[in-house]
């Protein structure tokens, strides 16, 4: 959903004469910032429609490209470190020391150029390289459950969020809790909406469940309250909403959100937008199900019968989403639903930077590995690889959740 603006056409990068590739936020070679050599007066193209009007093209291919050696990473990859590590963790470092030396006024240098310093925004002020941030790259993993969210090979931060966690059933047993957010790129502070809905939403189903709450009505409950953390980021003082609060902003912060909470025999999914959730069995004889219907065009016109769905996400128009959180959305219709499988598997919970290169329910199943139920940190980092290696054109994040919930103590995590 989100999606990198369109910049005019450079022969050479201006800090190390690279010739970029069409398209390109930063330089593959130095990661330098090239909208900052954009020519005078030209302004770089719009980002992701939510409803109405004609949204920009998709800067990826709807299907999954064919296998190819990965885009550089423009970020400075010692900062980043291996992926390999599990644990609860939230990285942006590999362990030792921080490559950044101190610079003037107690501000950071630059990774890269060891000369500038840091502004406010996170760029270097010498050679513009867009540093490390926190969110580039998450990880968390909990009994039962694990994520991973990453920024991306091509923009300049993370909007996705993501929260996990367990909650013990009035009965002891456990319920796992996924949730994970895509933060729409054309709103302002796509960032803060989803963190904001990640939050909220999780701390409602962990507070509604040991009172026995219907997983359904509690997964309800939770979109409304994550709608509700949304909505007040417009009307925050100092906000563009704020002069007007008994308006809707047009561009208020918004994002999608999809969760899913594994409880002993029963599978339940909650979403507004287009980030999904998947079913993929440990025996992959037996077939893998996509849970979640798109609030996009393309699934409405699939819907109506007006368009094939390969026609339909080939389409320009395809990732125009019709539901999301945000003080300027439409009436507010969580989307709930629960399921019983009848065998062992895991519960995928993405965001479209992973479901762009894995798009059918047999494509997902394919990319998760066999063990996914035993090593679900392990599997969402494949996954995150997965996205990379297509091209990594957006954010990605993606929840692991075996099911059924793994026996043991469920409490605050």
């Amino acid at each position: 959903m989100s999606q990198m603006p369109q910049l005019p056409q450079l022969s050479a990068c201006p800090t190390c004469e690279e010739p970029p590739q069409s398209g390109d936020h930063y330089c593959d070679n130095c990661g330098a910032d090239l909208t900052a050599a954009a020519p005078p007066g030209v302004a770089p193209a719009g980002g992701a429609s939510v409803g109405g009007g004609v949204p920009e093209p998709e800067d990826y291919p709807p299907a999954a490209p064919a296998p190819a050696p990965p885009a550089a990473d423009p970020r400075a990859a010692a900062a980043l470190g291996a992926p390999g590590a599990s644990g609860a963790a939230a990285r942006t470092s590999g362990g030792g020391a921080d490559p950044r030396v101190n610079g003037g006024a107690g501000r950071p240098r630059c990774v890269a150029c060891q000369e500038g310093t840091i502004d406010q925004d996170g760029y270097c002020e010498h050679c513009g390289h867009a540093q490390v941030r926190e969110r580039d790259h998450m990880e968390r993993e909990l009994e039962g459950v694990a994520a991973a969210s990453d920024r991306g090979l091509r923009h300049h931060r993370n909007e996705d969020a993501f929260s996990v966690s367990a909650a013990p059933l009035p009965d002891g047993s456990p319920a796992v809790v996924a949730v994970v957010c895509d933060g729409v790129s054309s709103a302002t502070r796509p960032d803060d909406a989803s963190a904001a809905a990640a939050h909220a939403a999780e701390a409602s189903l962990r507070a509604a469940l040991p009172r026995g709450a219907h997983p359904r009505q509690a997964m309800s409950e939770a979109i409304v309250a994550a709608a509700e953390a949304v909505n007040s980021l417009a009307l925050e003082p100092g906000s563009a909403a704020h002069e007007e609060q008994q308006q809707r902003h047009q561009n208020a912060p918004a994002c999608t959100i999809v969760s899913a909470v594994v409880t002993p025999g029963i599978l339940t999914v909650g979403w507004i937008g287009d980030s999904r959730a998947y079913w993929v069995p440990d025996d992959r004889t037996a077939p893998a199900a996509r849970l979640t219907e798109d609030d996009s065009w393309a699934a409405q016109m699939v819907a109506a019968g007006l368009m094939s769905e390969a026609e339909a996400y080939a389409d320009e128009r395809a990732h125009a989403i019709t539901g999301w959180l945000g003080a300027d959305a439409y009436e507010l219709e969580p989307h709930t639903a629960s399921f019983k499988p009848d065998r062992p598997g895991v519960v995928v919970v993405c965001t479209d930077g992973l479901w762009n290169y894995a798009e059918s329910a047999e494509e997902m199943a394919l990319a998760v590995p066999p063990d996914a139920r035993s090593r679900p940190l392990h599997s969402a980092q494949v996954l995150v690889g997965h996205a990379l290696d297509g091209g990594g054109h957006d954010n990605v994040t993606v929840a692991v959740v075996p099911f059924p919930a793994p026996p043991g103590r469920a409490g605050s995590a």
